[in-house]
């Protein structure tokens, strides 16, 4: 046999890949490395709730959550990440996280930090099957509500257009006869990715938390098509005032 057809094929430029690129997707993919890195990622948010007492001014999170227990929480993307950290682990609360690879390690760290996760579409499904995930999610959300757990979900729509509440809330609230109720989270201390659509906000350690809950949003059973989109509009204003509100008093400038 020619010695040549046992070596590992040529990558660009004729360079054999090296070990460590050879090894490196396969330890990514692996249960233990997303795992690992959920672990990391829940421990951190921890440290964050743990390293930043509530500002004078700001509502308590263990009782916001218990008064309104049984509610659709609605908070913006990019400052969701770390409310699983600020939520008391006896008051059961579930979520929906897509089902795509890239969002597998952020629900095992949800998972970690004691809400349930759902897995919608995502991956290469995700084109074809949306709208059919999308009811999946519904469906699996109302049912979490009907057992008496809350759901916690963000409001607007991924790569939509950010702080503009979407309809999948709206229609969750009518269906399940539940409310909405807008929240919001920051810290002072705080890194604003300001490249990403929806300006993520990573929450830093040693400084001050402020959480607010918006007033319960009610949406009919029988609302028709007009009153869905006032209810969307309600929502889009009470959560941008929840959000200002909340920088306001974890900077101190209340």
């Amino acid at each position: 046999m020619d010695d040549t057809t046992a070596q590992a094929p040529a990558g660009p430029g004729g360079r054999k890949p090296s070990f460590w690129r050879s090894i490196r997707q396969p330890i990514k993919d692996s249960r233990f490395f997303k795992n690992f890195v959920a672990s990391v990622a829940a421990n951190y948010i921890r440290l964050v709730r743990l390293t930043n007492p509530m500002a004078k001014g700001s509502d308590d999170p263990t009782e916001g959550f218990v008064r309104n227990a049984n509610s659709i929480f609605g908070i913006w993307h990019g400052q969701h990440i770390f409310l699983p950290g600020y939520h008391p682990r006896h008051d059961p609360m579930a979520t929906m996280i897509s089902r795509s690879a890239d969002a597998e390690i952020n629900a095992l760290c949800t998972e970690k930090l004691g809400l349930k996760v759902f897995r919608g579409s995502g991956g290469r499904e995700r084109e074809r099957a949306i709208e059919k995930g999308g009811v999946r999610g519904l469906i699996s959300m109302k049912k979490a509500l009907d057992a008496g757990m809350s759901v916690g979900t963000v409001a607007d729509i991924p790569s939509g257009t950010p702080r503009q509440a979407g309809m999948g809330i709206i229609t969750l609230a009518k269906l399940s006869g539940r409310p909405i109720v807008p929240i919001a989270l920051n810290t002072s201390r705080r890194k604003v990715l300001e490249k990403t659509w929806d300006k993520t906000t990573i929450n830093l350690p040693f400084g001050r938390s402020a959480i607010f809950f918006g007033e319960p949003i009610h949406v009919a059973r029988d609302a028709d098509d007009a009153e869905m989109e006032r209810k969307r509009r309600q929502l889009t204003d009470a959560l941008n005032a929840v959000a200002a509100r909340a920088i306001k008093v974890a900077d101190g400038a209340a």
